[in-house]
């Protein structure tokens, strides 16, 4: 034992903390908060017994905050506050005068167990975080050792403190206080499990509504021979995120293949082209990564989310698809469809999230640039890090509508051409959002589940650029009343595209209603393999299905035309298919329009083509190729219209991600019914090939055979690969030239 009091504060066990090598000013006494509540001491707000205490002992000034930052600051800053928090004057005894009584109760270290390999990290499924802080899942316990300075006794109270934010406040979860071996509050509490010679083995529960983030740590004791509190360290902070392991958290998901899958796995694929021709591209989520948890937590930072709010997830995810894109909040990802990439990266090229987020983190500023997949690819990341079960989604043929209308509204001419200066919705080929999994308490019963959030800015939410979370079950049953965003996604997959024609007097007419043209396909990863994954069925009833025609007009009934159906004529006994070949891109292709009379008389079809190419949002050029043609059919017949399209007839219209677009209409002499179809297809590019050459050896290097075709009749130019994989290496270019 000592002799004397003891002045060397804070310096024991693994503390940073050093005195100052030359005296310096006391600083001003801050505000004491205690006041703020009555006056009661630490002790009397958190434990029962010390609040019948007499009022011999002060309170001992300030919670604990250090220096948080302003918002805005990256979250991978390290620096720790060096003076002795929880003081009036830089003490940690009820004296006030900066000494340690013989007897006192110091905390010489903290071991919070938070190494990869140890049971912390494990048990949590944490344990992939290229990380050495302690990172747990809210809702289940964990285990900690505290250092004393003496053997521990009954008679010693023992507390634990996290906190978060600039201002914590107990009130709003951001300051936590844990009494040991007493029931804590909202599930906290701390257990003593172990107490040998001058340790202390700890089994603290947390809460499965805590705030998530990055929450400063602390101890307090008190004994007869006075109080004492830890310095915060950045060493001991603690990460808390959402728990889909936690039947009591909102974000939980019974079944374990689904949180390997969509929680814990690194890598997928996402899907793009057409329903007819699907191509694929496989993607790096590294969200594991060093760095990358910070960064997702700098985007709530960034968006100013009070911490107060952040154990909500259906809040969160609201938050983040606003963020990913970089409109009115200065967000991670630039969006650009121009065809002009020549200030950051072609879209295309992103082969993982990465250093994208990294990129963000470091710099503060968005990172050039992103189309649908590419903040698709970074939610998923983002999602996942923090703890939700999140897969990336493509919609084909999917929908953008512009006047709330919910229906794809495409205006003709009395000749039946395009009139595009009236075609502001657009069917985009595919579009890429998220599925994140909830429970959702702010909607009625039975909305739990997968929820929509799209990070793409496309319509505004609220007057902020995001969308979602939305409930697909309430996509489904076309309850587009639900919040949030429901009409607008509902539209994406399940509207019909109504085809207007103008008329001699200038109005204009409903002439077709194509039912099954929006929302063909909805496809995601499989669980536990590179397949694909049909989840069409539970965005939309059966096309054509009594429940999915319901659906279709309880949302219209709430758009913006809800009589958009009554002038409808169904006189339809001819049937028109459109056929495109699989072709390469600069190769020749052919299209054909199948027709067939399904009636008992002649009919004499007129028909008219239009090719354009569009990009992948529905955006489309002009016509560069027409023809026309007059068609008898017999009553059964079937006839076949072709329309071959040479390269060089294409070559010049080209654009980034484009697709063909063939426009074709047709009307029936004998019974004035008109024909209307838009069919889209891409043209196929060639597949990289990835070959290993040799063993894959930790710690070794290996080489990999890229293998690529170029298909086109001319030299490609200034060819870049970019290389990514979790756990192999930051992400890597390489120019081939």
């Amino acid at each position: 034992m000592m002799d004397g009091p003891r002045s060397d504060v804070g310096r024991w066990g693994g503390n940073p903390w050093q005195p100052p090598p030359t005296p310096s000013p006391e600083p001003e006494p801050e505000p004491d908060r205690g006041s703020r509540r009555g006056g009661r001491s630490f002790w009397a707000r958190c434990c029962a017994c010390c609040s019948r205490r007499n009022g011999t002992d002060g309170d001992w000034g300030p919670e604990p905050h250090g220096d948080r930052g302003s918002r805005g600051r990256r979250p991978d800053s390290r620096a720790s506050d060096s003076r002795q928090p929880g003081s009036r004057t830089g003490g940690v005894n009820a004296a006030g005068d900066g000494t340690i009584q013989e007897g006192m109760l110091v905390v010489t270290g903290v071991d919070l167990l938070s190494a990869r390999s140890d049971q912390n990290r494990r048990e949590h499924h944490t344990d992939e975080f290229e990380y050495d802080e302690l990172i747990i899942r809210r809702g289940q316990p964990f285990h900690m050792v505290l250092h004393f300075s003496r053997p521990y006794e009954s008679s010693d109270h023992v507390a634990l403190e996290l906190l978060i934010g600039n201002s914590p406040e107990v009130g709003k979860g951001t300051h936590v206080i844990i009494p040991v071996g007493k029931g804590g509050s909202g599930g906290w509490k701390a257990q003593v499990t172990k107490a040998s010679g001058q340790n202390l083995n700890l089994r603290v529960h947390t809460s499965p509504n805590a705030i998530i983030g990055k929450f400063q740590f602390t101890v307090r004791t008190r004994c007869e021979a006075g109080e004492f509190q830890l310095p915060f360290d950045p060493h001991n902070e603690i990460y808390i995120l959402f728990n889909p392991w936690c039947p009591e958290d909102l974000v939980y998901v019974d079944h374990e293949d689904w949180r390997q899958e969509y929680v814990l796995n690194e890598s997928g694929r996402i899907y793009y082209g057409t329903e007819a021709q699907i191509g694929e591209r496989t993607w790096n989520y590294g969200q594991f990564d060093h760095g990358v948890l910070d960064a997702c937590l700098y985007i709530l930072d960034r968006r100013g989310m009070p911490y107060g709010g952040r154990g909500d997830p259906v809040s969160v995810s609201r938050v983040i698809s606003a963020m990913v894109n970089s409109l009115d909040d200065n967000g991670v990802l630039t969006g650009n469809w121009s065809g002009d990439y020549s200030r950051g990266t072609n879209p295309s090229a992103w082969v993982g999230s990465v250093e994208i987020l990294l990129s963000y983190l470091r710099t503060g500023s968005s990172v050039p640039y992103g189309q649908c997949w590419v903040f698709a690819g970074v939610t998923t990341t983002v999602l996942r890090c923090l703890g939700l079960a999140t897969r990336t989604v493509t919609n084909f043929n999917s929908a953008h509508d512009t006047d709330t209308s919910l229906t794809m509204d495409i205006y003709f001419d009395e000749n039946m051409k395009p009139l595009e200066h009236l075609n502001h919705d657009s069917v985009w080929n595919f579009h890429v959002w998220n599925d994140c999994w909830m429970k959702r308490p702010d909607l009625p019963s039975g909305f739990s589940g997968w929820q929509v959030v799209d990070a793409t800015p496309q319509e505004t939410s609220s007057g902020i650029f995001c969308c979602g979370p939305c409930s697909v079950e309430s996509i489904k049953n076309g309850l587009v009343y639900m919040k949030y965003d429901t009409p607008f996604i509902f539209a994406e997959v399940n509207s019909d595209k109504v085809y207007w024609q103008r008329q001699d007097d200038g109005s204009f007419k409903i002439v077709y209603v194509e039912e099954k043209a929006i929302g063909t396909l909805i496809i995601t990863k499989a669980i536990g393999s590179n397949m694909r994954d049909d989840v069409t069925h539970i965005y939309k009833h059966p096309e054509g299905s009594d429940a999915e025609r319901k659906a279709v007009e309880t949302a219209a009934a709430h758009g913006s035309k809800p009589n958009v159906y009554s002038s409808r004529d169904l006189a339809e006994d001819v049937a028109m298919q459109v056929e495109a070949q699989d072709a390469v891109m600069g190769q020749d292709l052919a299209v054909c329009v199948v027709l067939s009379n399904r009636g008992g008389s002649p009919r004499t079809v007129k028909l008219h083509l239009y090719l354009s190419v569009t990009f992948y949002t529905g955006v489309t050029g002009p016509v560069f190729k027409e023809s026309k043609k007059e068609v008898v059919l017999a009553p059964g017949a079937t006839d076949r219209m072709s329309m071959p399209v040479a390269y060089k007839e294409y070559r010049p219209h080209l654009v980034d991600q484009g697709s063909m677009l063939l426009n074709v209409s047709g009307h029936v002499k004998e019974s004035g019914q008109v024909l209307a179809k838009q069919h889209t297809f891409r043209l196929r590019t060639p597949d990289l090939s990835l070959t290993l050459l040799g063993a894959a050896v930790v710690g070794q290097e290996c080489e990999v055979q890229i293998v690529f075709k170029n298909p086109l009749p001319v030299t490609l130019t200034n060819v870049v690969f970019r290389l990514e994989g979790s756990g192999l290496q930051r992400p890597k270019i390489l120019n081939v030239g």
